[in-house]
Order: structure tokens, then sequence, then C-alpha cells
């Protein structure tokens, strides 16, 4: 009697411990002792060049004829791809330079976008163009763009063309964490101009805005790792893990009855 009592609680433990808890499953919970309405996320530190970087530059002018050599086909109407973006804008060298008509070679590695962007100006004013001119320049990356690797529904290289992008809408652009995954302990590597660093963000707790991770910069590699649960090849739901425990039930008896004749 003692014995099936055992093998009672054993397989009611196996049944808890196999399943994924909800808890696990949300998104940004309050937990310990956050009692705030609201959590502040700390300041985005802006993006610095990087070599292989591809940029997006326009110059304008009062007279647009004046500046067309720096814009690749410019007035064309034509589909943006990654490929015409790698193709067509300006790509930073191993030496951290941009290649640029008249203005030559042009350092911007460690700039911000807005630094590179006054730069430039400075250039086109210093020996190439009057005040009166009305010279613009607008500088962006072309594109946002980081890799996803792990438990998400789709992995690889994503390109997102907006300033700002979050982790979470990283994800979510990649099909989401599968239930397998790690929600607690996400890796986000990034790169620097010394070297990388690794942060790990707990996506499940509300506190995860405060992180350096939770806003990505260009080029951020994300992993997903995934739980016990996958690896130990047991169910992730009360079904599956019942269906799971059926099986060894089933087994387990065949074995006994055979065994016994």
């Amino acid at each position: 009697m003692n014995i099936r009592i055992f093998y009672i609680l054993l397989l009611i433990g196996f049944f808890f411990t196999s399943c994924v808890p909800t808890q696990d499953l949300i998104y940004l919970q309050k937990k310990g002792d956050s009692n705030n309405n609201s959590i502040t996320p700390i300041g985005i530190k802006p993006y610095r060049l990087l070599s292989n970087d591809v940029l997006s530059i326009t110059v304008k002018a009062i007279d647009p004829k004046l500046v067309e050599i720096f814009n690749v086909d410019a007035g064309a109407q034509f589909a943006i791809s990654e490929q015409s973006l790698y193709l067509k804008g300006y790509s930073v060298d191993d030496h951290g330079n941009i290649r640029m008509p008249i203005l030559g070679e042009v350092n911007v590695l460690g700039f911000t976008i807005d630094e590179t962007r006054q730069k430039i100006e400075s250039l086109l004013l210093k020996d190439h163009f009057k005040s009166e001119a009305g010279v613009y320049v607008t500088v962006k990356l072309s594109g946002f763009k980081y890799t996803v690797n792990g438990e998400v529904g789709s992995t690889g290289t994503k390109t997102l063309y907006q300033d700002k992008v979050n982790i979470l809408e990283a994800i979510a652009n990649s099909g989401d964490i599968t239930i397998t995954g790690d929600r607690k302990d996400v890796k986000v590597i990034r790169q620097f101009n010394q070297g990388s660093e690794t942060y790990s963000i707990d996506l499940t707790d509300a506190k995860a805005v405060q992180s350096p991770a939770f806003y990505l910069q260009p080029n951020d590699y994300i992993y997903v790792k995934p739980l016990k649960q996958k690896t130990w090849g047991t169910g992730k739901t009360g079904i599956e893990s019942l269906g799971t425990i059926i099986t060894i039930l089933s087994l387990a008896t065949t074995t006994f009855l055979l065994l016994k004749k």
C-alpha cells in the first residue's frame, strides 16, 4: 500500500513539474516589492556607428541640381529593399570611413547619426557651398538590423525600418517566444567598437524596461534558450503531461504483467 502511495505521489509531482507554469509565459509582471503604477525606463544611449554599417544619406538644397551628385537615383521611384539599400547606401569600411562624392573619405566610426549629419553638413559648407544654398543633410541607418536565435517562431536576421526598437517588438516580429522558451533569461549580445557585452533580461518582470538591453541597438544578437521541460522531452501543458503519464503507466503495467507470467 505504501509503495502505491509513493508511486501516486511521484506521478503527481512529475505532472506538476513537467508543465510550463503560466507565470513563466506572461510578460512584464509586477514582482517582489514593486508597488509603482509605472516604471520609468532608463535613458536610451545613442547608437555609435560600427564598421559594416550602411547609411542612407540625402543632401538637399534650394537648387536641387547643385546636390544631385550626392543623391543616387535622385527623384527615381524604386522599391525599397534590403538589396537596394545595401547597394545604394554608404557603407562604413574597416577603417570607419564612408566614401562620398566631392568630400572623398569621411571618418564616421564611433559617431552617432546626428554627429555624422553635422559633420557632413560642416564639410559641405566649409569648402563647397555657401550658407545661402540652403544645404540640408539627412542621415539614417539603412534599416534597424538585429539577429534572433533559439526558441522563437522565426529565427534569423531581421530588419525593421524604424529608429527605435525594443526587445518585445523584435521578438514579436520573430513570431514570439515559443512555449518552451525561457522568458526569464533572454540573452542580448551587443557589439561595441572596443568589443562586445552580454546582457541578461527577465521579460516576465515589469522591471525589464529598466534594463539597458530593453531597447535594442542595431546589430544586437538575441538568444532565447530552451526551458528544462524541452530538454526532458515531457509535455508542455497539463494535457500533454497527462498523456506522458498514461504512456508511462501503460508501459509499467505491461512490463509488470509480462514479468508476473
